[in-house]
């Protein structure tokens, strides 16, 4: 199993969740940290691996913090899974359901955000929402 990392450690809080999630991981888990350029990590994955992407969404606060073209990225991301051998599992959070943000990169991150979980989900053969630790079957059937 691998598990695609894509947070970025800038403080000494994210530094301690990063650990608290290295921790419940086992020996199984072959753990790659990509925070911007999945594809080449997806490409060398084999057919017979399962990939955990943790998570879309730290995966586009970095594309903008890089100032990235974002329609680019996600067109290079889908382009990227479409060509993996390997089974998928993305983690993405849902932060349109909120209130609208009163700032402009907020409203920007928002908005950037649902798109990519739209193309995601329609890549995806199975899209499921967890709310409240209950999942929500979007797309496709559980196994």
């Amino acid at each position: 199993m691998v598990y695609l990392a894509t947070g970025q450690v800038f403080d000494a809080e994210v530094a301690a969740r990063v650990e608290v999630h290295k921790k419940r991981r086992d020996e199984r888990w072959h753990t790659v940290e990509v925070p911007l350029d999945l594809g080449p990590a997806l490409a060398d994955i084999p057919s017979d691996h399962i990939v955990l992407i943790d998570c879309a969404t730290m995966w586009l606060t970095n594309q903008m913090m890089e100032n990235a073209d974002l329609a680019a990225a996600q067109l290079d991301l889908v382009a990227a899974l479409r060509g993996c051998v390997a089974p998928w599992v993305i983690v993405s959070n849902e932060v349109g359901q909120g209130i609208v943000p009163d700032n402009a990169l907020s409203r920007q991150f928002r908005e950037a955000q649902g798109r990519l979980n739209i193309a995601l989900a329609a890549h995806a053969e199975l899209a499921v929402q967890v709310i409240a630790g209950l999942p929500q079957v979007l797309k496709g059937q559980l196994p």
